[in-house]
């Protein structure tokens, strides 16, 4: 198994993960590793993962089961909306836990705030965190706590996760359904990706409605970027995306991350480990077709939901590497899939 193809990937989780398990010490845990972990650092050394997009996400006070997601139809309820005051104490907490972990890895762990940064982590050996923020819910209406998270390292942020805001709408868990599943942003939400632009902060579409998406896309001046959403031609699920928005993205310039939770992938929506690479595989020959080589990547959505067991963790991710090297990919074409398409889009967008 090889990994020699180094991979920046489009979104994690295990900052939630670390705050839901903040008995056992999280520094630790993360620097030494965790066998529960998708991602540690001694598993991104391991699967060749040189950095990414790493999550602050509000824990919704649903508690709602994702074991729901089976036999092929589905419709878990939306999460109830958050005010700021409710979700900002969850994002400062795991914004701690990160300078935390990157004020004790000894220099191994970096929170990056541009391409030079990254480039430079590589260079030596160091695990490149870009700080991104799923679901604006800790935001106010003036945008006064985005400036603060941009002074803490945010260079991404997604508008909305599957629950509404202020900001905007989510798509719920649905299965079977097209994301055209309620309205788009607001005008809170407007004034955010104008500041997002002017910031040069990614806006990320991955759970945003369908009429949301097409707000962004006429509104915003930046590259369109869907962190961790797949084709819905492939699995009809809200979360994914249709034709029309991938060409969107192709158009400006942008990039899709191939996300590995396991109901985006398969044709049944189901979450299921048992799920085969070989459709992670037929997902990013769908994206490349519709796309090209130079728009597609990888959104692991590591410890945040169940990936195909036979890559596992990022340890795994040579697993993957090597099936689209079975499938005939180029180490030329693997190097963009890994990380160089992903280093571009920054570059066009954060720099």
């Amino acid at each position: 198994m090889s990994g020699d193809i180094p991979v920046f990937d489009g979104h994690n989780d295990i900052l939630l993960k670390l705050y839901r398990n903040r008995q056992d010490d999280p520094v630790n845990a993360f620097i030494q590793g965790r066998d529960s972990f998708h991602i540690d650092l001694p598993k991104a050394r391991a699967g060749g993962l040189l950095g990414g997009l790493f999550a602050l996400y509000s824990p919704s006070s649903d508690n709602i089961s994702f074991d729901g997601m089976k036999d092929g139809r589905y419709q878990l309820p939306m999460p109830t909306p958050m005010d700021a005051s409710e979700a900002r104490p969850p994002i400062l907490a795991k914004l701690a836990i990160l300078l935390r972990i990157e004020r004790e890895s000894n220099g191994a762990v970096v929170r990056c705030t541009s391409t030079q940064d990254i480039h430079a982590a590589r260079d030596r050996g160091a695990l490149a965190v870009v700080v991104h923020l799923e679901g604006a819910e800790a935001i106010d209406p003036d945008l006064e706590f985005l400036e603060v998270l941009y002074a803490c390292g945010l260079r991404s942020l997604g508008p909305v996760w599957s629950r509404n805001n202020i900001f905007g709408h989510g798509v719920p868990f649905h299965f079977p359904a097209s994301p055209d599943l309620g309205p788009g942003l607001t005008d809170n939400g407007k004034r955010l990706i104008e500041a997002c632009n002017r910031m040069k902060i990614v806006v990320d579409l991955s759970h945003i409605t369908e009429k949301g998406f097409w707000d962004v896309a006429r509104l915003s001046t930046a590259p369109l970027v869907a962190t961790h959403s797949n084709a819905h031609a492939l699995c009809p699920s809200p979360r994914n995306l249709t034709d029309r928005q991938l060409d969107a993205i192709r158009d400006t310039g942008g990039m899709v991350g191939l996300n590995f939770a396991t109901c985006f992938l398969r044709a049944d929506g189901e979450m299921r480990s048992d799920t085969p690479v070989d459709l992670m595989v037929e997902q990013l020959d769908y994206l490349i077709e519709r796309l090209g080589e130079d728009h597609v990547g990888l959104g692991s959505d590591f410890d945040g939901a169940a990936i195909p067991e036979a890559v596992g963790s990022s340890a795994g991710l040579p697993v993957l590497i090597d099936a689209l090297r079975t499938r005939g990919y180029s180490d030329a074409l693997l190097r963009k899939i890994g990380s160089e398409n992903w280093l571009s889009v920054l570059a066009r967008t954060i720099d």
